[in-house]
């Protein structure tokens, strides 16, 4: 018994001087919500290991010409785009080209038949040049984090949020994107189909169906990666080898399933108490819906529980002054998906200690995002400048603490 006391002494002794030379003589580590990366809680011993060969292979591989890279590509790694695993930066923002209707891409003989600009290239090769008279898009990577959680809402949750036709007359027509999915994807169980289309949820104009849908694109048209699922190569438009293992494939899509949701911050705060009612009364959280609920998941740290995106996943018209011209899919080329606002306060950690918000990087900080918007939310942009300046600030400092 005393050994035990005794080792317990020097635990403690060690453990407490260990925390003074790291205030006295080193950084102290951030706190868990200062973070957007780590895994959900909950995770199995097995879980935790698929989870981080996962963030292995997207946080630490590098690709090189020698396995598999381009020949063209926008990235060299899954990690060049998603620091921190957050928002990316306008210096490795991506062009989307090709669509400005709903009625398909006319440029698709080019390249590859894809609408992604490969901007870059391995030595002895050209980048990729928009097609005279293309529309397109520039875009930035999302943050993500709590994906898993998105990727397990019920489809007829997504729906219940929706008013195509503002029957409700508060001047807000959000949609779902039903689109084809790929033949590779696994559709989820309850599912509700049109016509052969599915509920789309990932990326800007919400245009991919879930997460494997989404890595496997990225490999594809971000690196240059062939796959089993997508075995086209991007510069030839030929069917290749795949460049990356299947097993590969799905630990990386795991591992961003089973990333933690974004925690909030300061949320006692008076500030950000009074800011949180504002953002409701003035209708903000109209789109950017606080609350959701997952259905059943095969991990059990997804399945049934509620957590705090602060989005709807439906596409919204934006107004003129967001519309690029160009589209995905079957959204218009003003219409958006909402993005979520969690882990929001967290952005400038990622993006290298600047803020660069909206699809495309443009704003540059809360504020000016939400005088960019139009359409939808011309009302809430209405109301939000009708605010005195302590409400603003208010309204600003919830925000900043998702």
């Amino acid at each position: 018994m005393k050994i035990e006391w005794l080792s317990l002494i020097i635990f403690i002794a060690f453990f407490t001087s260990c925390e003074k030379l790291a205030d006295e003589y080193g950084p102290v580590p951030p706190k868990e919500n200062e973070l957007l990366d780590g895994p959900v809680e909950g995770l199995s011993v097995e879980e935790q290991i698929q989870f981080l060969n996962g963030d292995i292979a997207f946080n630490d591989e590098v690709f090189t010409a020698e396995t598999g890279l381009g020949p063209v590509f926008v990235g060299t790694s899954c990690v060049s785009c998603h620091s921190g695993d957050g928002k990316g930066h306008p210096f490795n923002q991506f062009i989307r080209f090709g669509q400005s209707d709903t009625l398909g891409n006319p440029f698709a003989d080019f390249g590859d038949g894809k609408n992604q600009l490969q901007n870059k290239a391995i030595q002895g090769f050209q980048p990729e040049k928009l097609p005279p008279g293309a529309p397109f898009t520039t875009l930035v990577a999302p943050a993500v984090t709590g994906l898993g959680f998105l990727d397990a809402v019920p489809d007829e949750s997504i729906l219940s949020l929706a008013d195509p036709y503002d029957e409700n007359g508060d001047g807000i027509s959000g949609r779902a994107h039903f689109a084809y999915p790929p033949e590779y994807v696994q559709i989820r169980p309850n599912s509700i189909s049109r016509g052969g289309k599915y509920i789309f949820r990932f990326g800007k104009k919400a245009i991919s169906y879930d997460l494997l849908h989404q890595t496997v694109g990225a490999y594809n048209q971000d690196i240059g990666i062939t796959s089993l699922f997508e075995p086209i190569d991007p510069y030839s438009g030929l069917e290749e080898d795949p460049e990356i293992s299947t097993q590969v494939v799905n630990e990386v899509v795991f591992y961003l399933k089973t990333l933690k949701a974004p925690i909030p911050r300061n949320q006692n705060d008076p500030d950000v108490v009074s800011g949180k009612q504002i953002f409701s009364r003035i209708q903000c959280a109209a789109c950017h819906t606080p609350s959701m609920k997952t259905g059943y998941s095969p991990i059990e740290a997804l399945s049934n529980k509620g957590f705090h995106p602060y989005t709807d996943l439906l596409l919204h018209d934006m107004g003129p002054g967001l519309d690029d011209g160009y589209t995905e899919g079957f959204a218009e080329t003003s219409e958006w998906r909402t993005p979520p606002l969690w882990g929001i306060g967290l952005s400038e950690n990622s993006q290298g200690g600047g803020l660069f918000l909206l699809h495309d990087g443009r704003a540059r900080s809360i504020e000016e995002a939400i005088l960019m918007h139009g359409g939808e939310a011309k009302n809430s942009r209405d109301e939000f400048n009708a605010l005195s300046n302590q409400e603003k600030k208010q309204l600003l400092e919830f925000i900043n603490s998702l």
